[in-house]
C-alpha cells in the first residue's frame, strides 16, 4: 500500500470511545495502518535517506543495556542508503530523520490525514503545527530517560520495542528540567534512578500500533532484538507553545543572568514579558554556544566495517 491507498483508508483501524477520553490525558496504545504503507519500504527509506538534508538528521551511537550515558552524535557520510541501513542493524545507532513532514510532502500527507482523524474524534483538540520523523535504529538500542516539549506519539512501523513511561510530575520530572531542554535542546541529560521503573508504564510495541502519552511524560525506549523503523509525531497548540516560551525565558533567567523564576503562567504581564524575552535571545550568540557544546559531532559511519564508527578530529 501507497500514500495514494490511505486516500481511502482511515490511519486507524480500531479507535473507540475509550481512547477520545484518554488522549492527552494517560498513556494509550492506538491500532493503524502505516506499516502497511510503501512509503517505509527498504528502498523507499534507503533512497530518501541519500538525500536528506544534513541539518535535519541526527544519528546517534548509544550504549548497551549495562550504559546509561553513551551517546554520541555522528556523521553518514558518503555511504548509501542501503549501506547506512546495513550499519544501523549491526551497531548500537539511531537515525533520526526530523521533520520528514517538512522534507517530503508523502509523509506530510499521510501525516495530516492522521491528525485529521485525531481532531475529529477527540473534542476540543487542536494541532495547528505538527511534524513527524522517521527512526531507523539498531537491535537493542535504546533511548535513555527524557521528555518532549511538544506533544507527542510514537508509531511502530517494524520491528519491536519497549516503551517506559513515566509520570509527568516531579520527581521523574521538574520545571528546571523543562527549562533546561527547552534551553539547550537536549534532552536526555535528565537524571533517572532505577526505582523510577517501579511507577513506569510498560508497553511492548509491535508494528501496526502507535502510543501517546501526556505532555512532557518522561519515557524511555529499549529495542527488542530486531531493527526498528518507527515515525516521532509531535504537535504544538497555543498553550503547548506558550509553555514552552516561559520554559525557555526561565531557562534564560537562570542560567544567563542567575535570577530563579518563580511563575510559569502562560497568561497575563508574566507571560507577555517572558515572551519578548525569548524572542530576543533564543537566536543569540550564547544560545548557539551553549546549544553546540552539548551536541558535538565526533564520529562518521565506516563504509569497511558496516555497524563500526570512526573518530571525528576535534
Amino acid at each position: 500500500m501507497d500514500n495514494k491507498d490511505m486516500d481511502n483508508k482511515h490511519v486507524f483501524t480500531a479507535w473507540d470511545d475509550t481512547h477520545s477520553s484518554l488522549w492527552g490525558n494517560q498513556p494509550i496504545r492506538l491500532d493503524h495502518r502505516l506499516h502497511q504503507s510503501a512509503l517505509f519500504s527498504r528502498d523507499q527509506l534507503a533512497r530518501l535517506i541519500e538525500t536528506y538534508p544534513r541539518e535535519h538528521y541526527s544519528l546517534v551511537h548509544t550504549g548497551a543495556r549495562e550504559s546509561r550515558r553513551l551517546w554520541r552524535e555522528g556523521e553518514i557520510g558518503n555511504l548509501s542508503g542501503n549501506q547506512v541501513i546495513d550499519a544501523i542493524s549491526r551497531g548500537r545507532l539511531w537515525l533520526n530523520l526530523r521533520n520528514v513532514t517538512g522534507v517530503d510532502t508523502r509523509y506530510r500527507d499521510v501525516v495530516d490525514q492522521m491528525f485529521e482523524e485525531i481532531a475529529a474524534k477527540v473534542p476540543g483538540f487542536t494541532a495547528p503545527t505538527h511534524e513527524a520523523g522517521i527512526l531507523i535504529s539498531s537491535p537493542d538500542a535504546q533511548v535513555y530517560y527524557h521528555a518532549d516539549m511538544p506533544g507527542q506519539g510514537l508509531i511502530q512501523i517494524a520491528g519491536r520495542k519497549r516503551v517506559y513511561l513515566y509520570p509527568a510530575s516531579a520527581p521523574f520530572i521538574t520545571p528546571q528540567q523543562l527549562e533546561d531542554i527547552a534551553l539547550f535542546d537536549v534532552e536526555v541529560d535528565m537524571p533517572y534512578a532505577d526505582w523510577y521503573d517501579r511507577h513506569a508504564i510498560v508497553f511492548d510495541l509491535e508494528p501496526g500500533q502507535m502510543l501517546n502519552w501526556p505532555l512532557n511524560a518522561p519515557h524511555r525506549v529499549e529495542n527488542l532484538s530486531t531493527v526498528n523503523i518507527s515515525m516521532t509525531v509531535s504537535y504544538v497548540n497555543q498553550d503547548i507553545r506558550r509553555a514552552q516560551m516561559v520554559h525557555l525565558a526561565n531557562g534564560l533567567l537562570r542560567h544567563r543572568f542567575g535570577y530563579q523564576p518563580k511563575s510559569r503562567a502562560i497568561k497575563g504581564a508574566s507571560f507577555w514579558s517572558k515572551a519578548v524575552l525569548q524572542k530576543l535571545l533564543r537566536n543569540s550568540a550564547w544560545v548557539k554556544k551553549e546549544r553546540s557544546a552539548r551536541r558535538p559531532i565526533d564520529f562518521k559511519l565506516d563504509a569497511h566495517q558496516p555497524g563500526h564508527i570512526l573518530d571525528l578530529a576535534a
